[in-house]
């Protein structure tokens, strides 16, 4: 079990307890899964672009990536329904856990100017949706093996309701959030 998903459940969950005065340990926000998105519009051109993505998006997570294709046709963009144009990986479990604390610790340090996530990114249901613009700061990507640099979306879906307590659990969670 990772670091993070042992101090979930030894400190955080008591923590935000305690704040929030829950009556059952089942109204306790957690995280229900990230993803990880990256589109790719050059993809309807190449084809080995959406190989790059699912290749780079596999170091980072530990887990395959799955295409994702045009759902309509769009003449001005050249672009026909079911060409692929992006690639998305969902974690849960174990792998959610290792990626967030990987995410929150090694990677987003790595970014040039860093002096915090933006804390108003929240849906108001809960979910939080972040944006890196190069793959780079992650350490499992080499350098001089990527063909382009590119960014990705990651979303981390909480059993928050409100946007206060997804932010609390972050917060606890190790977010770096902005001051």
């Amino acid at each position: 079990m990772s670091v993070l998903a042992n101090e979930y459940k030894s400190s955080v969950a008591p923590a935000l307890m305690k704040k929030f005065g829950y009556k059952s340990v089942m109204q306790i926000p957690k995280l229900e899964k990230v993803v990880i998105n990256v589109g790719a519009g050059e993809a309807k051109d190449n084809s080995k672009v959406i190989d790059a993505i699912v290749n780079d998006l596999g170091k980072i997570t530990g887990q395959k990536a799955v295409p994702c294709r045009a759902k309509k046709s769009v003449a001005n963009f050249k672009l026909r329904e079911g060409m692929p144009i992006g690639a998305k990986v969902t974690l849960r479990g174990e792998r959610m856990y290792e990626f967030v604390e990987r995410l929150f610790n090694a990677a987003l340090p790595r970014v040039r100017d860093f002096r915090g996530i933006n804390p108003n990114a929240f849906d108001g249901r809960g979910n939080y949706a972040m944006g890196i613009k190069e793959q780079l700061v992650f350490p499992e990507i080499e350098y001089d093996k990527i063909d382009k640099v590119r960014g990705m979306d990651i979303i981390f879906v909480t059993t928050a309701n409100t946007d206060e307590e997804a932010r609390e659990l972050l917060t606890l969670m190790g977010a770096p959030f902005a001051k």
